[in-house]
């Protein structure tokens, strides 16, 4: 089978194995094909050489799950937030191959802790892959939404609260767009932060599809380089890759995760099932496990509520993991 349904991409790749296990025939990944195979011809003896490049495997399975979930629901238009980092920017790069890019409508919604380059970033994004672009600031919408909620902010220090309304005015405004154009919001969270709970619901995590709620973050950067080479010019601008990544919620705001260690260890405990021990006996820290751990184990509830995802893991969120969340289970 070739194709998506929901969450589930298939592959393709049918094959024809002789009396000793040897390949003989492989069919081609993610395309529908028929193809004739006799034993008896001596050209067919020689032993097929099962070689894919993972980023190419990966592009073609994200590309193929998201133009299958907008064929099946009827819908032809795409909202997705342009932050001027590296996740928007490869989910837009992933959308505009699936559906067209005359079919995506990328939205910058700049606040006063949006950096020049962020905006300059997805602004160039969209001029490279040929999307719709608009720019939509937020700052008099916050300050109207902190007028009318004086009873409980005035007077308060700023924090969590005002960081998180920021990603939820942006998700009302995607969601709107959304409806008035006919069209689905895109999720453009990976699954590290998905892990960890870096997200904000009702905010960055709404949307109708996760695109890359899958991919860890090294393999977020790895996609979007290989997209690059792929094409062989710059798609994704250089500067979404290369910059530290931030949510830009406030003044000098910056992921607080190293992603090279901590990318890895998620998916570790997520996609292995690793133990404690196992993880120190590797070389991890303690004191870092049990900080992850943790944010992974209070995080269930968010995850319960996210959009489904294209799986391309041997253990993706979403169906099929039945996590509790308020019983303090935390595995053996």
């Amino acid at each position: 089978m070739v194709g998506a349904q929901d969450e589930l991409v298939f592959d393709g790749r049918s094959f024809i194995l002789n009396a000793d296990g040897k390949n003989k025939l492989l069919a081609k990944m993610f395309k529908q094909e028929i193809l004739d195979f006799n034993f008896n011809q001596p050209s067919n003896n020689k032993d097929v050489q099962v070689s894919s490049n993972f980023s190419e495997e990966i592009f073609k399975a994200l590309r193929i799950g998201v133009r299958d979930y907008f064929s099946k629901t009827n819908f032809k238009k795409a909202v997705i937030g342009l932050s001027g980092g590296i996740d928007s920017a490869l989910t837009a790069a992933l959308v505009s191959e699936a559906i067209g890019p005359e079919n995506v409508y990328g939205i910058s919604m700049p606040s006063q802790f949006s950096s020049e380059h962020s905006k300059d970033d997805a602004h160039l994004l969209a001029d490279n892959l040929g999307i719709n672009f608009e720019t939509i600031p937020i700052n008099n919408v916050f300050n109207e939404f902190l007028n009318h909620m004086d009873v409980f902010f005035k007077d308060t220090q700023v924090g969590l609260a005002e960081e998180n309304l920021q990603a939820r005015i942006r998700g009302n405004i995607l969601m709107s767009i959304a409806n008035k154009i006919n069209g689905l919001v895109l999720n453009t969270g990976n699954k590290t932060e998905l892990a960890l709970g870096y997200c904000t619901m009702y905010g960055d995590m709404c949307g109708a599809l996760g695109v890359i709620s899958d991919l860890n973050k090294i393999e977020v950067y790895d996609l979007a380089k290989w997209i690059n080479s792929s094409k062989g010019k710059t798609v994704i601008p250089q500067n979404s890759i290369n910059k530290a990544p931030s949510a830009e919620l406030r003044e000098n705001q910056y992921d607080p995760f190293d992603y090279d260690i901590i990318a890895p260890l998620v998916d570790l405990i997520i996609n292995d099932n690793m133990e404690k021990q196992n993880l120190i006996d590797i070389g991890y820290n303690e004191e870092t496990i049990d900080n992850i751990l943790n944010k992974i184990y209070l995080s269930e509830y968010k995850r319960r509520q996210a959009p489904p995802g294209i799986k391309i893991s041997n253990k993706a969120f979403g169906i099929g993991r039945r996590y509790p969340i308020v019983n303090k289970y935390k595995g053996s």
